[in-house]
Parts: C-alpha cells; sequence; structure tokens
C-alpha cells in the first residue's frame, strides 16, 4: 500500500516511473513504509495508518501540484510561514482541476475503498480458521495482569515505534548529506527546485530541504574579524548638501518577457519604459539610469526581493525558498530605512494588501520605517481585477510627499496590481494587448496590466519632473510571472519551459529596473546588476554617505557585479559557481551572516 501511494502522489505532478531516478523511487518508497509503520505502530490499526497516510498524501500531492501550477517550484518546509500570505491571495487563483488531477484523486479514493478490508490490529489474537476476530478478542489485554499489558503493549509497540522513528530520522539525515546524495545521483541544485522534485521525488526532496530549515555558520567564521573588517570600511562623505527625497517601487511581477526571446504585439505594452531604456533625454528631463536586476525568486516569495535591496544581503547564501522576512529577522536589522532614518529622513512603506502578508507588520518597524500603510489605508474602491491599482499607489506617494514636512521622504511601495492569477474575465479590466501568433487569455491579461503599470510610472515620474525638490525615483519588479505566462512566449521560441538549459533558465530571473532623479546625475544605460547591490548603488548615485556595509558592497560589486540565488558572474563576464570558494565570496557570506545572525550595532 505504501508503494501504491507513492506512486499515486507522484502521478499528480509527473510519471515517477520515467523521471525519478532508480534511487530516488527507492528511497521514497522506503520513506513511505517508515511512515506506515510508525502510524500503525501509533494507532496500533494497520487500517487506520494506511488510510491517515493516503489521505496526507492525497492532500499534499494536490497542495503541491497548485504551488507548482501558481509558483512554478514545489513546496518547501519553509512554506509552512507562509500560509496565511498564501490563503490571503488564494481568490485571485483559478483552482480548476486538471484531468490527470481527477484521475489520480480517483485512484486515490478507490485506495481508501480498498484499505476498509484490512481490520488488523496489533495486541489481538485471532480465533483459529476465523476470518474476523470476535468480540471476546477486544478484551483479550484487559484480562492479563497490568504489568503483563504493559510489557506487551511495550514489545508490540513502543519498542517499534521508536525504533521505526530512529531508523527514520537517520536515513533522513543520510539523505541531506552531499557525499551521499552524489553516491545515489539525487539531484541536489537548489537554484532549479522543479527539476529537483522531477528527479528526486516529493518527499525525498522535501527531507533534502529540511537540511537548510536553519543556517549553518560560515566555515571560518570569527565574529571580531568580520567586525574589523566592517571597520576598515570608513563611512563616506556626504558629496551632497541636500539629500534628496527618494521614492523606490518595487511593481509586482513587472518584468520585460521580451528578455526570453522576441514576440510581436499589437502595441508596445511598456512603451515608456521602452524609452526610458533607450533614449531618456527625448523623454524626460533629469538623468536616468537603466539596466536589468538580477533577482533570487520566480513567480512568487516576493518579500525576498525586498529583503535583498533593503538589507543588501543576498538569498545566494541563505536556503533557497526560504524567507528571512517569516524565518530570520525577529530583532532589529540594518537595513536601507533605518539608515537613512538615521540621517534625517521621515521613512515610510506602502504595501496596498494586508499588514499580515509576510509578516510585513512585524518586520518594517525592525528595518527603520516609522509609518506603515496597508489595504485598508487607500482607497479601495480603485481596483483592477480585485487588487488596488498601481494608479492608487502613485496618489498616495503624491499625497504623502505634498504633506511631508521639512525632512526629505523615503518611500517604498510594493504594488499589487500585477499579482497572479491571470485567468478568469473581470468587469473593471479588458486586456487590449494581443501577441501576433499567440492566443492566450493570460498572457493577454498580464501584458495589459504591464502597460497600466507603465502609465502609472510615468505619471509619478511627470508629476515630480515639475517639482522643485529633488527628488529620485527607483523602479523594479520584484520577479518574473510564473509558467503559465512565460510558458506560451517560450512556445514561440520553441521552447519546453520544462526543458530550460542552465542558462536560459537565468533569463527567468531577470527583471528591469530604473533610477531617475529630477535633477543632473550621471545617467546610464545597459547597467545590469543585481537587487542586493541596488540600495548601496542607490546611494552612492545620489552622493548620500555610504555605511560600512553598503561601502563593502560597492568594493565587492567590481569582482562581482551580479549575485544572487540563481547565478554569480564576475567582472569579466565569467559565471562561476554560487558555491564557488574565492575567499571575498567567502568573506561577503561571513559578513552577511553577522549582519543578519549577530550584529547588535545596527548604527553602523
Amino acid at each position: 500500500m505504501p508503494i501504491a501511494i507513492f506512486y499515486l502522489m507522484e502521478y499528480y505532478l509527473h510519471n515517477p516511473l520515467g523521471e525519478v531516478r532508480p534511487k530516488a523511487q527507492l528511497f521514497n518508497i522506503i520513506l513511505f513504509e517508515l511512515a506506515a509503520a510508525i502510524l500503525l505502530f501509533l494507532t496500533g490499526s494497520v487500517r487506520a495508518a494506511l488510510r491517515i497516510e493516503t489521505v496526507a498524501a492525497m492532500l499534499y500531492g494536490l497542495a503541491n501540484i497548485y504551488v507548482m501550477r501558481f509558483r512554478g517550484h514545489p513546496i518547501v518546509p519553509w512554506d509552512f510561514y507562509s500560509l496565511k500570505t498564501a490563503v490571503s491571495v488564494a481568490d485571485n487563483y483559478s483552482f480548476t482541476p486538471t484531468r490527470r488531477m481527477v484521475v489520480v484523486t480517483i485512484a486515490f479514493l478507490l485506495l481508501l475503498v480498498v484499505e476498509h478490508w484490512l481490520p488488523m490490529r496489533i495486541g489481538r489474537r485471532s480465533p483459529a480458521g476465523a476470518g474476523r476476530y470476535s468480540e471476546t478478542d477486544v478484551v483479550y489485554c484487559e484480562r492479563q495482569s497490568p504489568g503483563r499489558a504493559f510489557a506487551r503493549i511495550a514489545l508490540l509497540r513502543v519498542l517499534p515505534l521508536a525504533l521505526c522513528s530512529v531508523v527514520l530520522v537517520v536515513f533522513a539525515g543520510m539523505m541531506q548529506r552531499e557525499d551521499f546524495q552524489s553516491r545515489h545521483r539525487l539531484y541536489n541544485k537548489l537554484f532549479v527546485p522543479g527539476t529537483m522534485i522531477r528527479y528526486n521525488g516529493t518527499v525525498v526532496n522535501f527531507v533534502m530541504n529540511l537540511a537548510f530549515l536553519s543556517v549553518d555558520t560560515p566555515q571560518g567564521y570569527d565574529k571580531a574579524t568580520v567586525e574589523d573588517t566592517l571597520a576598515s570600511y570608513e563611512t563616506d562623505e556626504p558629496q551632497t548638501e541636500e539629500f534628496p527625497n527618494i521614492i523606490v517601487i518595487m511593481n509586482e511581477a513587472f518584468s520585460d518577457m521580451a528578455v526570453l526571446g522576441d514576440f510581436e504585439t499589437n502595441r508596445d505594452y511598456m512603451p515608456f519604459f521602452h524609452s526610458l531604456q533607450q533614449n531618456p533625454d527625448s523623454v524626460v528631463s533629469g538623468s536616468t539610469v537603466t539596466g536589468m536586476l538580477n533577482v533570487s525568486v520566480l513567480g512568487g516569495n516576493t518579500a525576498n526581493s525586498e529583503f535583498e535591496f533593503l538589507t543588501g544581503n543576498t538569498m545566494a547564501f541563505l536556503p533557497q525558498g526560504s524567507v528571512p522576512y517569516q524565518q530570520y529577522i525577529h530583532d532589529e536589522i540594518l537595513a536601507l530605512p533605518g539608515y537613512l532614518y538615521s540621517m534625517g529622513y521621515d521613512t515610510v512603506a506602502m504595501h496596498p494588501w494586508r499588514a499580515s502578508g509576510w509578516e510585513r507588520k512585524e518586520v518594517y518597524p525592525l528595518m527603520g520605517f516609522q509609518k506603515c500603510y496597508f489595504k485598508n489605508d487607500f482607497d479601495l474602491s480603485r481596483t483592477v481585477r480585485e487588487y488596488l491599482t498601481d494608479d492608487a499607489c502613485v496618489d498616495k506617494i503624491i499625497e504623502e510627499y505634498e504633506n511631508k514636512g521639512d525632512n526629505p521622504l523615503f518611500v517604498f511601495n510594493v504594488t499589487m496590481q500585477n499579482h497572479g492569477g491571470y485567468k478568469g474575465s473581470f468587469p473593471d479590466f479588458t486586456p487590449e494587448i494581443k501577441v501576433n501568433g499567440l492566443d492566450n487569455g493570460p498572457v493577454e491579461q498580464y501584458l495589459s496590466l504591464i502597460e497600466l503599470s507603465d502609465q502609472s510610472l510615468e505619471k509619478l515620474i511627470r508629476y515630480f519632473e515639475a517639482q522643485e525638490e529633488k527628488t529620485v525615483i527607483v523602479f523594479f519588479g520584484d520577479h518574473q510571472p510564473n509558467d503559465v505566462i512565460a510558458g506560451p512566449i517560450l512556445g514561440l521560441q520553441g521552447i519546453d519551459s520544462n526543458q530550460l538549459t542552465e542558462e536560459q533558465m537565468k533569463l527567468r530571473y531577470e527583471v528591469p529596473y530604473l533610477m531617475w532623479a529630477n535633477y543632473e546625475l550621471d545617467s546610464k544605460q545597459q547597467i545590469d546588476t543585481s537587487a542586493n547591490y541596488l540600495a548601496a548603488q542607490l546611494v552612492e548615485w545620489v552622493g548620500l554617505p555610504a555605511n560600512n556595509y553598503q561601502s563593502f558592497l560597492l568594493d565587492f560589486m567590481q569582482e562581482y557585479p551580479i549575485i544572487s540565488a540563481m547565478r554569480l558572474k564576475d567582472a569579466a563576464g565569467n559565471e562561476l559557481g554560487l558555491d564557488t570558494s574565492e575567499n571575498d565570496v567567502a568573506a561577503y557570506r561571513r559578513i552577511q551572516y553577522y549582519q543578519l545572525f549577530e550584529d547588535t550595532g545596527k548604527e553602523k
């Protein structure tokens, strides 16, 4: 039965016989058998044990396939921290089951029926020749002395339960070791979780990821040495006498899907942004920096892009799929808003969704935000597809600016307008962007939403173009959309989204960004970077004093201009492995560990 349960659960996602590696199939079966044995000794009933395992596998398999559909990668252990956030946006996704899901679920239900005919229990004796237990067998243990009854229970249930539990823990620990994974050809490239689950199977993949619930102290880490290293990077002197207002918009799912390959539309879906990339001087006054931003997430986990931008830390040194907002930030942390506040800025966070999402209500104050606006602080009538619009965010930013005091203003706005899913029709939104040669509703909806974001960005920049106060606007996407959007566009190039090469996969983690100032600074185009560097680059660009950590990042990026959970690229353009042992990369890892887990001197 556990073998049948394993293969059925895998069939929700794929054909395990054709894709899961042979040793991995065996290891999954062992895990299912051990789990069934533990449940047997806990409940004393074969029927109960198998039914619990069957129902759990069916529900997990269904949840996993929906997570794969919405986010592009499977459930990982720390997703359970994100359950509240997932529930808060679930209404906007389509849960229509596929034929495969229906067939597999029916097979699971039939398995439950078969399990009804397995009445065996531990501790009962069947009368000779009887096919079923008699009523007298129920009191078999009760007629024994208490001592003998206890010994019998210990022998038949407690000791085997302990033994199976120990075996399960030891076996799970073995699967988390790199030498074991290599010897048995378990796939352990964390940056492609979809491939991991396809080759390893669901449960083995989950167990392998348990190793990353906590962050190990980096090799060679010494707190005093790290503090000395940071102290060697002196805080810069300000290069300007007037600190500008800084407005940062991290736009939900904003990306230019043309990075995956050329495709034609009936009209440009982001004309203003494209014009700023190509010839900004002919479009706006002031100064512009544009390029591609490498992020560490795809299709979801928005909070990790926030984390990288606001703290300067990179997800490259943290477990794949982990969410620092929920797992690691429990005390004050050195971040851009707190640093700007120390220089006299008023710091404001805006997010037109629920305060509970990604624990922002708790995390934002720890990062140094003095004021936070969430969904109920906006005009709730201004929605598209049930999400508050980017235009509503722009007006909220302008309102905050017009009511500010004498201090310079820092606003960090995370939008919601373009959040998935992209299926269905809405009375307040009619997609108008069409892709030549592709009749696909979700793609049309997504590109039409990007057009609205582009219009809102232009509205914001035009407003501040006319203001006398120095103001800088930073705009970037948090991640690309999932394969519901990327798959059809890749299909136009003859590429299967499930069979991407490593180089093609890297393109799925690129989004456009820009920095614009309404006064004269250096303008640059096609400056590619990664999210962890962008705040330090902003500080340097506008002439603010960089703190020790920002100075380190600005120095480090000269040698490694791109680092994310997906890639590490050096100044010569070489793609390196994230496990590189270069001393300076290891130094970054140790400094980040200090900043995130041990630093109590947040004033630096």
